[in-house]
């Protein structure tokens, strides 16, 4: 199950995808009268933006009810589970409503991390035409001040699990906080493990950047993006001598780094979350 709740949840980024690039078209764009004839697309669209989001909704709807049937005949009743960081929220599949829950706070989660991911390549911003690929899901959030693009994972987040924990406590999946104070406290550090997801993009461009460092690829725009964006990550080590020779050690050292920092943000958070009264 684990395995087609992934496939579904890339299938569901993907249309969600389709959805925010298609007024990108240049054949969507309105033309005036006299272009009609020259710019017309071949075939008429039948497919308008919003039918894209009636399929999503429709894609987590359907796959609800197929682990309602499923899930629930299974010996024992198969349980979906949704990692956050500091805690993993269980959803059994013999109730539709939490189940129906689960598809879409799933889909949500999968669509968070992307975004999230998202803003810390916008924060580095490497060299066009590979950077347009990170404005376009981004829309106008690429261009605010870095400032916003840092607070804004944790401000949305913070706010989803404040709105999330009411239903949640509601249909028994998680206690419910003894006071209002501590349903802040929780957001809080949820909303702070959300930063752990940076962790995935960076060590992505810094080991592309490492292997092209030793394999020659090309003068691909991507290439230039990699190394260009990897030397923005690797800033902080530029003034430690970590080049020997040929051998340029900052891409592993800052891989290990990131992951060090990464692991241990991890359990502090965790640490901070189990010590919440509940």
């Amino acid at each position: 199950m684990g395995y087609v709740d992934f496939i579904l949840n890339l299938a569901g980024l993907l249309l969600w995808l389709n959805w925010r690039s298609v007024r990108f078209d240049p054949l969507n764009q309105r033309t005036p009268a006299t272009l009609m004839g020259t710019l017309r697309p071949a075939a008429p669209q039948k497919i308008r933006r919003w039918h894209l989001l009636v399929i999503i909704a429709g894609l987590l709807l359907l796959r609800a009810f197929f682990y309602w049937q499923i899930g629930s005949a299974l010996s024992p009743i198969w349980t979906g589970k949704l990692n956050l960081g500091v805690i993993t929220l269980s959803f059994r599949s013999d109730w539709f409503v939490r189940v129906l829950l689960f598809s879409f706070l799933s889909f949500g989660r999968a669509l968070g991390i992307f975004y999230v991911g998202l803003l810390f390549l916008s924060l580095v911003k490497g060299p066009e035409p590979i950077h347009r690929l990170v404005r376009i899901p981004l829309g106008r959030v690429d261009g605010w001040a870095r400032w916003q693009k840092i607070i804004l994972p944790f401000l949305l987040t913070a706010v989803i699990w404040w709105l999330a924990a009411w239903l949640l406590g509601a249909l028994q999946i998680t206690t419910q906080p003894v006071s209002m104070a501590q349903r802040l406290e929780e957001a809080a550090v949820i909303a702070l493990g959300s930063y752990l997801i940076w962790q995935f993009p960076a060590v992505a461009v810094v080991g592309l950047h490492l292997l092209n460092s030793y394999i020659y690829f090309g003068k691909h725009p991507f290439w230039n993006y990699v190394n260009t964006t990897a030397q923005k990550i690797l800033r902080p080590l530029e003034k430690i001598p970590l080049r020997f020779g040929k051998m340029d050690f900052a891409p592993v050292v800052g891989i290990a780094l990131i992951f060090l920092a990464a692991g241990f943000a991890g359990r502090g958070l965790t640490w901070l979350f189990q010590r919440l009264p509940f």
